[in-house]
């Protein structure tokens, strides 16, 4: 031990000693070692000075306790929304369906003649096309065909195809939806040959014939639609025919 002893005390010699700290006083406010000044600044002055700017008057408090005053009303829902459910807009509204277009669109079909409103004919509506693919589905199914991924996987092809096709040839442009819906609508038709295949045999003559008149109603429908809805004045020929090649595939899915 008196080896490490030496070692220890002949390690590093200095003139420290604990009894120094005593004599320190740590006091932040006033003198010690923290109030001298280095460098010319005056530590001992910090955090005493405050710029006048970021002094504000204090305004005394006038609120209850665990009330605080506020600074602006809150909106209610019912002022917004109304006083009851009875001011709340239907839930078919909401939803986009309005049975009131469904019908215009399918008179506009069921009558070629009839001028097309394109106002109307450029929503968005697939709730009607929906409807006339499961009938038409269903029909089939009526005569023993059960058809329905034909129906719904050719549906998809021809709408992307007459999407694709409808804006090169249109200025304005159109949207996949619009498109959907009209080639669902012009559907009609197909679903009242459809039903006749129920009853009826169409691999004659009569059904020919039959099947060539509703192939140009659904294609005169859709391409008068479309021209109406693009303002694409002059072209209704060169939109009936891949229409006319579209509603055959569905033709021939009836008569086969």
């Amino acid at each position: 031990m008196s080896g490490f002893d030496s070692f220890n005390t002949d390690f590093y010699q200095t003139s420290y000693s604990i009894d120094d700290q005593t004599q320190q006083s740590y006091d932040y406010a006033g003198g010690g070692p923290y109030s001298k000044q280095y460098g010319g600044y005056d530590y001992s002055q910090q955090g005493r000075y405050v710029p006048p700017d970021m002094m504000q008057s204090q305004q005394p408090y006038t609120g209850q306790i665990f009330q605080p005053t506020q600074a602006y009303t809150p909106s209610t829902p019912q002022s917004i929304y109304g006083n009851n459910f009875e001011d709340e807009p239907p839930l078919l509204e909401e939803l986009g369906i309005n049975f009131d277009h469904i019908w215009q669109k399918t008179l506009t079909v069921l009558h070629p003649l009839k001028v097309a409103d394109g106002s109307i004919m450029n929503e968005t509506d697939l709730a009607g096309p929906m409807v006339f693919c499961l009938a038409f589905g269903a029909t089939l199914l009526l005569a023993g065909k059960i058809q329905f991924g034909y129906v719904y996987g050719i549906s998809a092809i021809g709408c992307l195809g007459m999407f694709c096709l409808l804006n090169l040839m249109s200025m304005t442009g159109v949207s996949f939806g619009c498109v959907a819906s009209v080639l669902g609508y012009c559907l009609l038709p197909m679903i009242l040959l459809s039903s006749f295949a129920v009853i009826f045999s169409l691999q004659g003559m009569v059904g020919v014939i039959l099947t060539a008149g509703i192939i140009g109603w659904c294609s005169f429908s859709a391409s008068k639609i479309f021209i109406s809805a693009l303002a694409m004045e002059g072209q209704q020929l060169l939109v009936a025919y891949p229409c006319a090649l579209l509603y055959g595939v569905f033709a021939l899915i009836s008569i086969f």
